[in-house]
């Protein structure tokens, strides 16, 4: 009778719900966040933030009120009881990162919520759909189990399956807390749980690991159950992070959620038993050297059922002890197959050996089922990038694959990966067939967030190489700098293309994770790596290692997310202790060499003939980021409410820029330094030049680009993205525009016009063919031609500057960004001198659409206005404006 009663309880509350959704149907809440991310199992921390976006039928609307409840239980919120929080009607205009104020939450915390809004009309939507974040485990106390790896008894350690059954009595929300020191995949009875890859994402081993959090309610059944956690050493490795055992390891438990709280259910400890699974791995992942996976099909199990898995011989595991170190949560997405490729074409090389075009280079994983092969026989598969000349240039990728000789034989990465567009297979007799081979493209979690087309085919050539190479680069957890050859997270690289890969993709949480393994990698004294996490020396400069500052800036600008700057700001603080330590006279001078840190450089891969190694042009370079930081700082201060560190940085930065304007530049020839692209545009842009000169170097810089360089690009990973943002910031469209319609070396069409279709290490094209040295310039097509951009004051595009800035031969774009509050479109067209540019903003944000500087009217929903300012507001929905303008 009282299963009646919750029944008929449950199909009212429903009813109620479905109601209240249609009498409010114009105001809708979706696409709700909590810490950035969608239906956490586990956070770091009992203070989350919660954000969702609103759509509003009727036009224009400004939330009003807010009310969230957040309850332990779903059915609670269903009869409309918040046990943990209802924040009440709270007047706020706030929808992002909305500061939980509840009942105070603990570790192993799961929490459900919804939200509904008020606009000023007093019109309410329906509740938002019931959403859930939990809290995962960070207290040690909660923590269970021991480290384990497979026992040297098995034989080989390296890629072991590791194995416990246990029974179950009743099935209630249970959550397998999973903290590997490596890779790791779970199976329960026979059932790979969730599709991720790769797992977990990288983090700074030897100060923390991470721990992945899984639902694995759906996959129990009553009575024998089989957990199956199959490892491999990924960077846990002694040559990187100082590992303590020569195989993977890992800890973990199974909580199940009872009434009187939860339940560790089954723990890893010595009762576990393993075997090899089947995988080696051939390389020692140092750059150059990650080689790739050797895989025995003899050993390989034909799946994990239980059934099948009794069959097999077992051996005992090793409890290790790991030194102390932090295991929390991990706040990033999950890495994850994004894109399945077939190949293009297959040519024989020789006897044995053949050649597979996958079409496009990609980040990820091959699989070829293979022809009828020998017991034994080992079939070598080596990849590229590119074809040197149409010869395969050898790069250290490679796998073997082992047959079993009985018709079955299928290779597949599984926990390495690899960068590639070619594989040449060997000592293969009978030609592959085309439907047997696939390659997976795999990268974080993430979304695409914007979209861009323009009237120049070339252009949009340009901006879809750039956001398809970002997705080569983006996974893990962190950005590298290739994903083949070194692998490594610089923080030059970072600073190069952040502002763009955040304009392209939603990528908050992979930022979250990757700024931690920044902080984690420093030393004492707050000497920081060029590279975290931190396995080994990388080269650089401070552009690399300020990365600690800017990130964190443009994460909060992107997205309107604080945590980073208030989080490593201390961090950031002590780095730049660190840089005066070696500021000698005013001025920063070459810090040594460290064993994890190498070189001290300014720009880096220039074009031949940019003299970007002359110590003049690197200490101009170097002191132009520092300056830059400090103006950073002083934001980040004034946010954080610290007004009088925020002046300290503010007279910090007018200093040394007096001191570089006295320094550096020329006055005869109205030059600095050496003149090069990144000399003359640093200073202008970081407030050096004084404003009575800056018109002179302005053109100065102009005319020697022309003199120089035939109006090519003529700057390197650093000066990509500077360059680009001082054509931004001082409307050089034309400017910007004739470099990129270049053809010939250097530029991104030479690259295009050479089979690129991802962007080079080199303007030459030499060793990377998918690298992140010159993905700077994609924040200019959505800036300058989208016209879209954000507002310092208002970040996360809570206020978005709508100026298109168009180059002579473009005559319509169309742009689009998902911001945290809801779409934004940008859609111009240039005709007979009149602009017409259709916006539309989200619920949450407001523009301002400043007008051309020849315009002579402007018409707003076919309205006649006046601009205020040489601007136009306009509120979130839909506007036209038409622009006249002027010769």
């Amino acid at each position: 009778m009282q299963k009646k009663k919750c029944l008929i309880f449950t199909i009212i509350s429903f009813l109620f719900i479905a109601i209240s959704c249609s009498l409010n149907a114009s105001i809708t809440v979706y696409d709700l966040k909590c810490e950035n991310l969608t239906n956490p199992n586990a956070i770091d921390n009992t203070s989350p933030h919660l954000s969702w976006k609103i759509k509003y039928t009727k036009g224009a609307m400004q939330q009003q009120y807010y009310e969230i409840q957040v309850a332990s239980d779903s059915m609670s919120l269903l009869g409309n009881k918040a046990d943990l929080w209802n924040s009440g009607k709270q007047k706020s205009a706030a929808s992002v990162m909305v500061p939980y104020k509840g009942k105070g939450l603990a570790s192993r915390s799961l929490c459900y919520w919804r939200v509904r809004v008020w606009n000023s009309k007093n019109e309410v939507s329906g509740w938002s759909e019931i959403n859930r974040f939990g809290v995962g485990i960070i207290d040690k106390e909660d923590a269970q189990g021991s480290y384990i790896g497979l026992s040297p008894a098995a034989g080989n350690i390296q890629s072991p399956i590791l194995r416990k059954s246990f029974n179950v009595t009743g099935i209630n929300t249970s959550f397998l807390h999973v903290n590997a020191l490596g890779y790791c995949e779970v199976y329960i009875n026979g059932r790979k749980v969730s599709d991720d890859v790769l797992s977990p994402a990288v983090s700074q081993l030897n100060k923390r690991s991470l721990i992945v959090t899984y639902d694995v309610t759906p996959y129990l059944k009553e009575g024998k159950n089989d957990l199956v956690l199959w490892l491999a050493k990924g960077w846990y490795r002694k040559n990187t992070f100082d590992a303590v055992y020569d195989g993977p390891l890992v800890k973990a438990q199974l909580d199940i959620k009872e009434s009187n709280g939860w339940n560790t259910l089954v723990a890893t400890d010595s009762s576990w038993k393993g075997r090899h699974g089947g995988y080696i791995e051939t390389g020692i992942w140092q750059a150059l050297r990650f080689a790739g996976e050797k895989l025995d099909g003899r050993v390989l199990p034909k799946d994990l059922n239980p059934t099948t898995l009794d069959q097999m011989s077992w051996y005992p595991v090793a409890e290790i002890g790991v030194p102390e170190h932090k295991a929390t949560p991990v706040m990033t997405e999950p890495d994850k197959i994004q894109e399945t490729l077939m190949p293009q074409n297959i040519t024989q090389l020789g006897d044995s050996t053949w050649l597979v075009d996958m079409g496009k280079v990609l980040n990820g994983w091959f699989k070829i089922r293979l022809p009828q092969l020998n017991e034994g026989q080992e079939v070598l598969m080596e990849y590229t990038d590119f074809m040197k000349e149409g010869k395969f240039d050898d790069q250290g990728q490679s796998d073997i694959y082992v047959g079993v000789g009985n018709g079955t034989d299928v290779f597949c990465n599984k926990f390495h990966s690899h960068a590639f567009r070619y594989i040449r297979i060997s000592n293969l007799a009978a030609k592959p067939n085309k439907e047997d081979i696939k390659a997976y493209l795999i990268h974080t979690d993430y979304h695409q967030a914007s979209t861009f087309e323009c009237s120049d085919p070339e252009l949009n050539a340009i901006h879809n190489m750039i956001q398809y190479t970002m997705k080569c680069l983006a996974y893990s957890g962190y950005m590298v700098d290739c994903p083949h050859l070194e692998r490594a997270g610089y923080g030059g690289d970072g600073n190069s293309s952040t502002e763009s890969l955040q304009t392209m993709y939603n990528v908050a949480p992979l930022f979250t994770n990757w700024m931690q393994a920044w902080d984690d990698s420093m030393r004492e004294g707050g000497s920081l790596p060029h590279v975290a996490p931190n396995p080994g020396a990388g080269g650089g400069g401070p552009y690399w290692c300020g990365f600690i500052i800017m990130a964190p800036w443009q994460t909060y600008l992107n997205y309107n997310d604080p945590r980073l700057i208030e989080k490593h700001y201390p961090a950031m603080k002590e780095w730049l202790g660190y840089v005066e330590k070696y500021t000698v006279d005013g001025l920063l001078k070459r810090w040594p060499d460290t064993p994890y840190r190498d070189w001290f450089l300014g720009d880096w891969l220039a074009p031949i003939g940019v003299d970007s190694g002359n110590e003049r042009s690197i200490n101009l370079v170097n002191n132009c980021f520092v300056s830059d930081c400090f103006s950073k700082m002083e934001k980040i201060a004034g946010i954080l409410g610290k007004p009088d560190e925020a002046k300290e940085f503010a007279s910090r930065r007018d200093k040394l820029n007096q001191l570089l304007q006295k320094t550096y530049y020329n006055k005869d020839e109205k030059m600095y330094s050496t003149g090069s692209q990144l000399d003359m545009s640093y200073p202008m842009l970081v407030g050096v030049t004084p404003p009575t000169l800056y018109d002179e170097v302005k053109e100065r810089l102009l005319s020697l680009t022309a003199e120089r360089h035939n109006n090519h690009i003529a700057v390197g990973l650093v000066g990509v993205p500077i360059l680009t943002k001082w054509a931004i910031e001082n409307k050089a469209a034309d400017f910007m525009y004739t470099m990129l319609k270049k053809h010939d070396y250097p530029g991104y069409l030479h690259m295009i016009d050479n089979g690129a279709t991802t962007t080079w290490e080199y303007w030459s094209g030499e060793r990377s063919r998918v690298h992140n040295c010159y993905n700077g310039i994609g924040m200019w097509f959505y800036q300058a031609v989208g016209g879209i951009r954000t507002d310092e004051d208002k970040p996360g595009y809570q206020h978005v500057i709508i100026e298109p800035q168009i180059p002579e031969g473009v005559s319509w774009a169309k742009t689009t960004k998902e911001s945290p509050y809801g779409t934004i479109s940008v859609d111009w067209k240039l005709t007979d001198g009149k602009l017409t540019i259709n916006a539309v903003l989200p619920v949450g944000s407001t523009g301002s659409v400043i007008l051309p500087r020849n315009a002579t009217g402007c018409k707003l929903n076919g309205k006649a206005v006046k601009a205020k300012n040489n601007s136009v507001a306009i509120n979130n929905g839909s506007y036209s404006l038409e622009i006249l303008l002027g010769n």
